[in-house]
């Protein structure tokens, strides 16, 4: 999916400036819950981009908790290159507070 405009993580609430993705952030929203949520959030999301775009984006949300769950088990901290690209991203998203930086105890 491409987009000719900026994306702008401060406005998730909206879509962040992404086609479709006020439906992308209710289908993750609603699998990061794990309620009754989620079959709804999944047809809107298949009705909006088709069920090969749904398939992806769970694919993409699948993979991204493996991955942090297996950096969370073993301790990993981010590398300090990916910190100092990612300092802004990461402090409009908030991620100082989620879960898996108090488990690796990392400070950057």
């Amino acid at each position: 999916m491409e987009t000719d405009g900026e994306i702008d993580p401060a406005r998730l609430a909206d879509g962040a400036g992404v086609p479709h993705g006020a439906e992308l952030i209710a289908f993750v929203d609603a699998i990061i819950a794990g309620d009754d949520e989620a079959a709804t959030a999944r047809a809107r999301l298949t009705n909006a981009l088709g069920p090969e775009a749904m398939v992806d984006a769970a694919a993409v949300a699948a993979n991204f908790f493996m991955m942090t769950r297996i950096a969370d088990a073993t301790g990993t901290p981010l590398d300090e290159r990916s910190v100092a690209m990612s300092n802004d991203l990461r402090a409009d998203l908030g991620i100082e507070g989620f879960t898996s930086k108090r488990l690796t105890g990392q400070t950057g």
